[in-house]
């Protein structure tokens, strides 16, 4: 059974819907900038791709928006364009056979982070008794099923910087396999806390440039490693039967999926790419897709040097010749990290450049590292006519997640 696509939302660094998001990847946007939400001469981290000016209005009120954090109103934000950018809400469709799966890497840390300040001052009895609710990942999933009166599945997801992905991969999985007419999916974060920020930085995974412009520089022989980002992004997965029943116009196919696990290191990626490359070829055979027709790759392109490098590797091993052909980039390097969204955004992008023809480049690359020897785009946007593009994403613990997705067909 197909799984098609039929709504998208997303609340970013360069923008606060799908479309707009899209426009300025595009047109090489940088959303990175000097921190304004953690200390930046504490950390001595300099600069985050933050969500600047944002408000959950009209979706959330201001009452409601206070019993949430900062990552759950993004993902009502997001989850709620996509809702209703597919126009299910007034086609009679059954609420218990939809349902709601997020990914999020560390959910309410800030609330965490919050709390434990107020109790430190203020003792016990400060603590806020939305405490809880407000710091557990999968209650996120649980305000969006109530808002909308969805009764299907209802879970959250987390591998780390993978968990967008693999909340796209389970939900397409539920819709294939006939457990759900419909899924809304996504992946939302937002831990721009001292704490978070500093537990980066020691592992030595940040990068301490003062320089905005060149602080994500993915596949660049000057990277020194990723800018964390927050946001949120949604899709709307639905089965090829409730949008032919509801004669609705999909934008395109989720047509395959994999996971796979280095079993290599707590944080660093399996040098070679073995188990990344095992994915992609998994996914695409779930695709019937041959490598040949895969033209795109939005990479997992954190701008770490382990990262890229292996990642470039895993790409030369499952596509050998046909590397060359295909267009690759990483619009991390205008968004930043975004974490547990990261792969739910970076999906709407592949679809969107699937769409419009278009590759958005990745900016700040200026020249590719000894390690990183595949076809980039940098510089500006590069035109591209495939019917596939991949999505890749990699979590720490090992985590290897692809997502294949197919253009809208012609109308």
């Amino acid at each position: 059974m197909k799984v098609y696509i039929t709504g998208m939302g997303a609340v970013s660094p360069i923008g606060m819907s799908a479309a707009e998001s899209f426009e300025a990847a595009v047109a090489g946007v940088c959303g990175i900038s000097y921190p304004e939400c953690f200390d930046a001469e504490l950390t001595q981290i300099f600069a985050a791709g933050q969500v600047k000016n944002f408000t959950p209005e009209p979706y959330v009120s201001k009452r409601e928006a206070k019993r949430m954090a900062r990552f759950t109103q993004m993902a009502m934000v997001a989850a709620m364009q996509a809702w209703e950018m597919s126009g299910m809400q007034d086609s009679g469709f059954d609420p218990e056979r939809v349902g709601v799966v997020l990914g999020s890497g560390m959910g309410g840390l800030d609330v965490i982070c919050e709390q434990y300040e107020e109790l430190r001052t203020n003792g016990p009895r400060s603590i806020s008794s939305l405490f809880i609710p407000k710091a557990i990942i999968n209650t996120t999933g649980g305000l969006i099923a109530i808002k909308l009166g969805l009764y299907g599945p209802c879970y959250s997801v987390v591998t780390a910087c993978a968990s967008g992905a693999d909340a796209i991969g389970q939900a397409y999985y539920a819709v294939r396999e006939g457990r759900a007419d419909a899924i809304l999916v996504g992946g939302a974060e937002s831990v721009m806390t001292e704490l978070a920020v500093q537990g980066f930085h020691q592992m030595g995974a940040l990068s301490e440039s003062k320089d905005p412009a060149r602080a994500c520089i993915p596949f660049d022989k000057d990277r020194q490693g990723f800018v964390m980002g927050e946001g949120a992004a949604f899709m709307l997965l639905e089965s090829e039967e409730s949008v032919l029943r509801r004669g609705a116009k999909p934008l395109g196919e989720l047509a395959g999926y994999a996971q796979t696990c280095d079993a290599y290191h707590i944080t660093a990626p399996q040098p070679e790419g073995l188990q990344a490359a095992r994915a992609m070829e998994q996914a695409m055979k779930q695709a019937g897709s041959e490598k040949e027709q895969v033209g795109y790759i939005n990479a997992h392109g954190t701008g770490t040097p382990l990262n890229d490098a292996g990642e470039s590797a895993a790409i030369e091993l499952c596509f050998g010749e046909h590397a060359k052909n295909i267009l690759v980039s990483s619009t991390k390097s205008m968004t930043g990290h975004m974490l547990g969204a990261a792969g739910a955004f970076e999906a709407v992008m592949a679809l969107c450049a699937l769409n419009a023809g278009i590759a958005p480049p990745t900016i700040g690359l200026e020249e590719e590292g000894e390690d990183c020897r595949l076809n980039y785009v940098k510089g500006k946007a590069q035109p591209i006519t495939c019917e596939y593009a991949l999505s890749n994403s990699f979590g720490f613990g090992g985590h290897n997640s692809c997502l294949v997705l197919r253009k809208r067909e012609d109308d």
